[in-house]
């Protein structure tokens, strides 16, 4: 087994592009484990740029919406197990060329709407007592509502989030029940404290930080439930955030949002020792609107 895990997650807000912009250069010098990845943003075999994948078996639910969603974890050890919301999943190894792979669907009444968008997967890692998924939730959007659309799409989020809530205690006490601890990566598209957005009074009624998604949260994190590990190792303090428009001077005025996490069953939490964001040093260094979010794990203090 291995005794450090070195876990990142990054939305790279369409992989072709991530990978113009230095995608591969960075997790090549960052030496990752593993990586979960959202909004891959590829769909077919044809698209999926093989050189961003090489050096890894990564796991990939694309959906079926062209050009959109996408999620993927990238191990450096063939996964034990794959699950997803429909049932399906490409697996690419080393050579990073994807075909099928056998895959077990995850039974949840309110995400079935939402198995064909590629917004959650998870793995068992080969190496390590650990399953790993990655996330990426619906954007939403807020009240007073100026289209139906916008209804839909809020109406959309909190289904949402009332699956994902029973989803994320199913498997976090199926990993518990099979030994193994439990994390889940990736963009929520919710900040949970007023610490997790610079301009947090001025959003106080904007999509991802709502009263009740800001509730939601809370109920999903806690210490019998789930650990914000970033939160854990830096607490107190605005952000580290994780997203910047890539709008006007939000990126060099650091008026960020803090949306991309690692929520860990507690004993793996307790194991962290250290979690940063990989904050480009400048705007035109960028790989994606979010910057990636990496924790170090000691797992040989499982169990201590």
């Amino acid at each position: 087994m291995t005794s450090t895990l070195i876990l990142g997650s990054h939305n790279v807000n369409g992989i072709r592009a991530a990978l113009r912009r230095g995608f591969r250069s960075f997790w090549d010098n960052e030496a990752a484990d593993v990586i979960g990845l959202q909004e891959v943003r590829c769909r077919l075999d044809d698209d999926l740029p093989r050189e961003a994948f090489i050096g890894y078996h990564t796991a990939l639910e694309a959906g079926t919406l062209p050009g959109r969603n996408g999620v993927a974890v990238m191990t450096r050890h063939p996964p034990a197990a794959v699950r997803t919301l429909s049932g399906s999943a490409l697996l690419a190894h080393v050579d990073g060329v994807f075909s099928e792979v056998p895959c077990t669907r995850l039974p949840n009444r309110d995400l079935a709407h939402f198995s064909h968008e590629g917004r959650y997967i998870e793995v068992d890692l080969s190496d390590a007592p650990v399953r790993v998924a990655s996330l990426y939730l619906p954007k939403g959007a807020a009240p007073p509502f100026e289209t139906k659309k916008d209804e839909e799409k809020y109406a959309r989020k909190m289904r949402f989030l009332k699956g994902l809530a029973r989803l994320l205690t199913a498997s976090r006490r199926e990993a518990a029940a099979a030994g193994r601890e439990f994390v889940v990566v990736g963009d929520f598209n919710v900040a949970h404290e007023k610490l997790d957005l610079k301009n947090w009074r001025t959003n106080q009624r904007s999509e991802g930080f709502l009263p009740e998604e800001r509730e939601w949260f809370s109920s999903v994190v806690g210490p019998r439930r789930l650990v914000d590990v970033v939160r854990h190792l830096h607490p107190g303090v605005p952000g580290p955030y994780s997203w910047w428009s890539w709008r006007g001077q939000a990126f060099v005025n650091d008026a960020g949002w803090r949306i991309d996490y690692h929520l860990a069953s507690s004993g793996l939490a307790r194991t962290a020792t250290s979690a940063w964001v990989a904050r480009e040093p400048d705007y035109d260094s960028r790989i994606s609107d979010h910057s990636p979010v990496l924790v170090s794990y000691d797992l040989s203090a499982l169990g201590q």
